[in-house]
């Protein structure tokens, strides 16, 4: 990172915004288009005044069509353009799905390298309080199990601005996904350029004892839970993995080989999750270092009600990542 003094305080939503804009700048060819982004200036207002700033041929309202508007993307990034397509939430990308996974991420190689699809999928994914069943869902996994496309889920506004820079230059097709409940979190961001690889995880918190291992919103989760382990003499080491495809393993490996032990907090329901993979390769690369099976704190195996009584019971909690610890510590 920077020094303190080229810093400035500011919101997720805005970290996003100042990415968009930076590359639309520096690179003609980038455009954005989805549902609200240019008159209403987003859904989330991430896209405030940037149609007054690059027009309305590089930043596209739509009609509620996200099939014909993700193919336009596709078909345009396989001619030359880099598009951005914000859904207003990956609930929606749905109806997407097929322009995404049977067009975008299978064009390189059905083609034997002669298009690439340098294009963008952005919005919010997961709970957003109370939405309910059809609102609230978690693709990260389902979107990672597809070969040809990288997955991007930041937790912070640095991340998010750096990742999404690097997503927008990459010659393949991006998922990248946010959260509602983020867009004003509030970050330190360099005023100057910068760019975050994908594919490298973050130690957010170095710790002894255990590691415990999240992506997205659900790293506050991560973060509250290792320092009320700490207030017990317990050292958590925090793994944040940014990109869910490629998966750094590397990192959470040689951290597991120190701590011993493992926690995995994910918001996606427990079947063939990202926790799921990343237990399976814990225990294949790092298994004689284990002192306890792999833990993961998932969503329960149910859709999201709308009362959010039931909503805490369901989501990955701090009191659940404690449990989990204690579980893999053998602590009563």
């Amino acid at each position: 990172m920077t020094n303190s003094h080229e810093m400035r305080e500011i919101q997720f939503r805005e970290a996003l915004r100042e990415a968009m804009a930076e590359e639309m700048r520096r690179d003609e060819k980038v455009y954005l288009m989805g549902e609200e982004v240019a008159e209403y200036n987003g859904a989330y207002k991430v896209s405030q005044g940037m149609l007054d700033e690059f027009g309305p041929e590089r930043v596209i309202d739509t009609p509620i069509a996200e099939l014909g508007f993700a193919g336009i993307g596709v078909g345009s990034a396989m001619n030359g353009l880099r598009p951005v397509i914000e859904f207003m939430t990956f609930n929606f990308s749905l109806v997407a799905i097929d322009q995404i996974i049977n067009g975008a991420a299978k064009v390189m190689s059905m083609s034997g390298g002669q298009y690439s699809v340098p294009i963008v999928f952005r919005g919010p994914t997961g709970n957003a309080g109370m939405l309910s069943s059809q609102h609230s869902q978690n693709f990260e996994n389902w979107f990672a199990n597809t070969a040809g496309l990288k997955v991007v889920v930041p937790s912070n506004p640095y991340d998010a601005k750096g990742l999404l820079k690097a997503s927008i230059r990459d010659d393949d097709p991006v998922i990248f996904m946010e959260s509602e409940l983020m867009y004003g979190d509030k970050g330190q961001v360099p005023e100057e350029e910068y760019l975050i690889p994908l594919g490298k995880a973050d130690i957010k918190r170095e710790g002894n004892d255990v590691t415990i291992v999240s992506f997205g919103k659900i790293m506050k989760v991560a973060l509250q839970a290792a320092e009320e382990l700490a207030k017990n003499g317990i050292s958590a080491e925090v793994i944040d993995l940014r990109t869910v495809r490629p998966i750094d393993y590397p990192t959470v490996i040689n951290s597991v080989k120190k701590t011993n032990r493992c926690v995995v907090v994910e918001e996606a329901w427990p079947l063939a999750a990202i926790s799921s993979e990343l237990t399976y390769n814990i225990q294949r690369h790092a298994f004689d270092y284990l002192d306890a099976p792999v833990v993961r704190v998932n969503s329960l195996d149910l859709p999201l009600p709308y009362a959010p009584t039931l909503i805490d019971v369901i989501l990955p909690n701090v009191k659940r990542t404690l449990q989990a610890v204690e579980t893999v510590m053998y602590k009563k």
